[in-house]
């Protein structure tokens, strides 16, 4: 019998002259190099110069419990005493504590006209990049800047046009021109082998950065909770390079530069949005996927957002106000456009049933989103309102009563008495037809608003019954406070419009107020699908629809309609029945009989026509009444399939995020400057400032500096000059390190 061995790969590497490293690694270097393989993978690899990726592969050799101390330092040809410094500086300040300290002046220099001109001169005489670098004393990216760039643009103090020159500090004139971006080839190296948890933003000064108005929406962001919620709920992602806050913070970063699908990050440079990131590339479509995918294979997407709705009620309103006091709960029909068979709904903005899923949102008192929940197809909303009243209990953290505003479409008394029941007062209008109000009930009321606007109204304060056809019991009713108003008609008339709610102690002037609120709601949508890609289908995943679910059956819908019409046609030929055997018992002008005689067949003649309309009539009310009012999903339409949700719902949080870092930011140019048409532009000139390019400080240690490059007039350069102010003074810190954010904005020239 022939036995046969197994040979391993880290034989072969020793036989290339790699150096073998306990049992698992080996460690290969020369004039190219380096590369370290762990069980015969490739791990990490550094250039000639690279000391600082090497110290990183060493110390993490150790720290991963690939080798012994003792083994790494003999491998790299270093004492133990040196392989334990580059740990504790690797633990203590990250990879950057591993760069070696170089000599000589510890800023950054301009690449200067003269210093241009010497490495054109070598690179003309044929020199490599290399060559020429080490020949002029800079780094082969410099060479590739100076080579790139022309004459007029090295020095702009020699240009003769004066206005183009903008005054820019000493601090500022150091920093470098778009510099490449920095090396994290061995970060990226230990994250494939699955020993790295994520790479720490570390940021490189630059001057140009295009996208460094993003920077503006840091503090806001952190408001929102949805870095620290993400912590909570999901711990974090799986080791790679990008870790949680990473991906979440470039999601939200692109969604506010107006790319909210993982799909608009090709429309970026990854390089220019990776300054913003703290990375040397920002994550592609395929990463975005990939780690959004691992967060909804958890299935914590409704808690991600519970949790986001617990920390948004817990705060207080622009004003100091108690957010949680007053909800408004809405329907929002999400129209689908590809080819999976999803069950139709009627959407109200297309007038037309389409294939759709439905969400339902809950906004705060300012129209900014809440909570979300995907509604159960088919459900209505007065359904979906019952379902959720324990979790929005939960978000409200405490037994307080809340305000619950809705439309017409929840429109259920017995729901109003339930809602009263558990601690939530209705807010919603009058559904159907009542009596009008007279007018000696109708009084003047007013409410000053959050701008200090007072509105008046003329409206009558009542109560009213309504029945609860819902219960066994006949005649029980609801009471409940209607405040009534008369509006004018397209006509030119006037009708009056009824509010119901069960707060009786909310002023008559306040519930109007509140119920107009109601369109913030919608605003908040339509501003949604206009700015942050609501209406998107992030995932087009899907599952079967179950097949034992019961939905209303439309044929016994349109069996209705055909009894209704049947009772229509019976009643009117029942009144020419009736006017028939009028005219037959009513004796003929100028007749002297006082009686008529009708006979069996005249009586026949004039019932004819009800005769024949009853025989439709009862065939209709008999196939009516057969039809089941329900019926199995699986029956009525085979293979319906429901859209995923979980990924959809970790996108909606983030663009909820998203909505609210963009209404804090505009609230703040509204309120925190004095630009004039803050009332009229503050959205156009917030969305205007995240788009600025300008430079990236990093001088002061512990300090992010952002200086923006000048706004078109000198008018919005001021507002966003305060704004700065502002934002500096709350101190707020990039995510995931300790730097603290200073923004200022360059003088226009």
């Amino acid at each position: 019998m022939v036995s046969m061995t197994t040979q391993t790969d880290l034989p072969v590497l020793a036989d290339l002259g790699a150096k073998l490293i306990g049992e698992r690694a080996a460690l290969l270097e020369n004039a190219g190099g380096g590369k370290v393989f762990i069980n015969g993978q490739l791990a990490f690899v550094w250039e000639p110069g690279q000391d600082g990726v090497r110290r990183f592969a060493a110390s993490q050799l150790v720290d991963s419990g690939v080798a012994q101390v003792n083994e790494v330092a003999a491998g790299f040809g270093i004492n133990t005493e040196s392989l334990r410094r580059w740990r504790k500086s690797l633990e203590n300040t990250g990879l950057m504590g591993l760069a070696p300290v170089k000599k000589g002046p510890k800023r950054p220099s301009l690449l200067t006209q003269e210093k241009a001109a010497e490495i054109r001169a070598h690179r003309a005489g044929g020199a490599s990049l290399r060559a020429t670098a080490a020949a002029t004393g800079v780094s082969t990216d410099t060479v590739r800047r100076a080579m790139a760039m022309t004459e007029p643009s090295l020095d702009q103090a020699t240009t003769t046009d004066p206005a183009a020159v903008v005054d820019k500090s000493p601090a500022q004139q150091e920093l470098p021109l778009t510099p490449a971006p920095l090396d994290r080839s061995g970060e990226r190296s230990a994250a494939r082998a699955g020993l790295l948890q994520s790479a720490a933003p570390i940021f490189a000064p630059a001057t140009g950065a295009r996208h460094a108005g993003l920077f503006l929406a840091l503090p806001a962001l952190e408001t929102t909770g949805l870095l620290s919620c993400a912590k909570e709920v999901y711990g974090a992602l799986p080791n790679g390079f990008y870790g949680l806050e990473t991906i979440l913070t470039d999601a939200v970063l692109r969604a506010l530069a107006g790319e909210s699908r993982a799909e608009g990050a090709t429309r970026f440079d990854p390089q220019e949005l990776g300054r913003v990131l703290g990375m040397d590339r920002a994550p592609e479509v395929k990463t975005i996927r990939r780690k959004i995918n691992q967060l909804a294979q958890t299935g914590k997407a409704g808690e991600l957002i519970a949790t986001l709705a617990a920390h948004h009620l817990a705060g207080t309103g622009p004003g100091g106000e108690d957010l949680a006091a007053i909800l408004y709960v809405d329907g929002h029909v999400r129209a689908y456009q590809g080819t999976k068979k999803i069950g139709k709904l009627y959407s109200t903005r297309l007038k037309f049933p389409v294939p759709a899923t439905e969400e339902t949102w809950v906004s705060d008192a300012h129209g900014a989103p809440v909570f979300v929940v995907m509604a159960a197809p088919g459900a209505s909303l007065a359904g979906e309102l019952r379902r959720l009243l324990p979790e929005l209990r939960t978000a409200v953290g405490d037994s307080r009563r809340v305000l619950v505003g809705f439309d017409r479409g929840g429109w259920s008394p017995a729901l109003f008495k339930y809602m009263d029941e558990s601690g939530f007062d209705v807010l919603t209008w009058f559904k159907g037809t009542t009596p009008d109000i007279k007018e000696e009930h109708f009084h003047e009321v007013s409410h000053t608003d959050e701008h200090r606007e007072v509105k008046t109204w003329e409206v009558a304060d009542t109560l009213v019954d309504l029945p609860l056809t819902a219960t066994k019991k006949t005649g029980e009713v609801f009471q409940i406070r209607q405040i009534s108003r008369t509006v004018p008609t397209t006509g030119g008339g006037t009708r009056q419009i009824h509010i119901l709610t069960t707060d009786r102690a909310l002023p008559a002037g306040e519930v109007v107020y509140r119920m107009g609120n109601r369109w913030r709601q919608e605003n908040q949508f339509r501003y949604a699908r206009m700015h942050f890609d609501l209406d998107s289908h992030d995932s087009y995943a899907s599952t079967d629809d179950d097949e034992d679910r019961l939905v209303p059956y439309p044929s016994k819908a349109r069996a209705y309609q055909k009894v209704v019409a049947a009772r229509s046609a019976h009643a009117e030929a029942a009144a020419i029945a009736d006017n028939n055997l009028m005219a037959l018992k009513t004796p003929a002008e100028g007749s002297k009989e006082l009686s008529v005689t009708v006979t069996s067949a005249m009586h026949n003649q004039a019932m004819a026509p009800l005769w024949e309309a009853e025989a439709p009539l009862i065939q209709a009310e008999k196939i009516h009444k057969r039809i089941p009012a329900k019926i199995r999903i699986g029956d009525l339409n085979p293979g319906q399939q429901v859209l995923d949700t979980e990924t959809k719902m970790i996108h909606t949080g983030i663009r909820m995020a998203a909505y609210n870092t963009a209404m804090t930011l505009a609230r703040e140019i509204r309120t925190n400057t004095g630009y004039a048409r803050a009332n009229q532009e503050a959205h156009a000139l917030m969305r205007q400032a995240l788009n600025q390019g300008g430079d990236i400080d990093t001088s002061t240690p512990g300090y992010l500096t952002i200086t923006l490059d000048p706004l078109p007039t000198q008018a919005k350069t001021t507002a966003i000059a305060q704004l700065c102010e502002h934002l500096t003074s709350t101190k707020a810190r990039y995510p995931g390190t300790d730097l603290i954010l200073r923004y200022k904005i360059k003088n226009s020239a």
